[in-house]
C-alpha cells in the first residue's frame, strides 16, 4: 500500500484495487487540493476543512459515519468518538476509521480532541499506522498525541493536522512540539509512503510526510 499527504487531515491511501482519499478540504486553508480520483472518501466531521466531498471525482463511496465497509478489496469500520469545542458550544461525533489495505491496518483519528475510552482503544487495537492530529486547539496536542500512541501502540505514527507554511487561518500548533514530545528529531520527510505488512517495524517509528499540492 501506499500512503500521500496532502496537507491537514487529507491522505491518499492507495491499494492494488482501490483508493482511499481522507477528509478531502475545500478553499481557504492555504493548501492546495489536486484533482483526486477515490474509490472511498471518508470524512470525520461535517466541517468545510474537512468534508469537500465534491473535491473528489470519480464516483466514490461516501463514507461519514459509523458502521462496517467493504469497497474494492478495503475494510473500513467507522467508529463515533465524541469531538467538544468549547465551553457553552454544542459538541458534535467525530468519527475515527481504521482501514484495511491490503493487510496493513491505518487508523484515522480525525479531529480528536479526547483520549480514547478504554472500550474505544479495544476498537482500536492491532492498529499498524496512526494517522494523529497534533496541532492542539480543535485537537489534541502534543502531550494527548502521546498519550495516545503509548495506548495503541501503532508501529507507524504520521502526525497530521498541525500549522505548516501553507496553512491559513487556523490556530494549530507546529509539529516539533509533538516531535520533542516523543523525542524524535532530524527526520527526513517522506514524500511517499510505501509500506507492506512484512516490512513494518518492530517498535513505534514516527514518519514525517511533505504534503503534495
Amino acid at each position: 500500500m501506499q500512503i500521500t499527504w496532502y496537507g491537514h487531515s487529507c491522505f491518499r491511501l492507495r491499494s492494488r484495487k482501490g483508493i482511499v482519499i481522507t477528509d478531502p478540504y475545500g478553499e481557504g486553508i492555504g493548501y492546495d487540493l489536486p484533482r483526486l480520483r477515490a474509490d472511498i472518501v471518508t470524512i470525520s466531521h461535517d466541517q468545510p476543512d474537512h468534508a469537500n466531498v465534491k473535491a473528489i471525482k470519480g464516483k466514490p463511496k461516501i463514507i461519514n459515519g459509523p458502521g462496517e465497509y467493504e469497497i474494492k478489496g478495503i475494510f473500513v469500520i467507522g467508529i463515533p468518538t465524541f469531538r467538544d469545542f468549547r465551553k457553552g458550544e454544542p459538541g458534535e461525533h467525530n468519527i475515527v476509521y481504521v482501514f484495511d489495505v491490503d493487510g496493513v491496518t491505518v487508523c484515522h483519528l480525525g479531529d480528536l480532541r479526547r483520549v480514547p475510552t478504554q472500550a474505544q482503544v479495544e476498537e482500536l487495537s492491532d492498529v499498524d499506522v496512526l494517522l494523529i492530529p497534533v496541532g492542539a486547539d480543535t485537537t489534541i496536542g502534543a502531550a494527548k498525541a502521546s498519550e495516545v500512541i503509548s495506548l495503541l501502540e501503532p508501529k507507524i505514527v504520521i502526525p497530521m493536522h498541525y500549522r505548516t507554511k501553507a496553512l491559513k487561518g487556523l490556530k494549530l500548533e507546529p509539529v516539533d512540539p509533538f516531535l520533542k514530545e516523543m523525542g524524535t528529531k532530524d527526520l527526513d520527510a517522506e514524500d511517499t509512503l510505501k509500506l507492506t505488512k512484512g516490512g513494518l517495524p518492530s517498535e513505534t517509528q514516527v514518519v514525517i510526510m511533505n504534503y503534495v499540492g
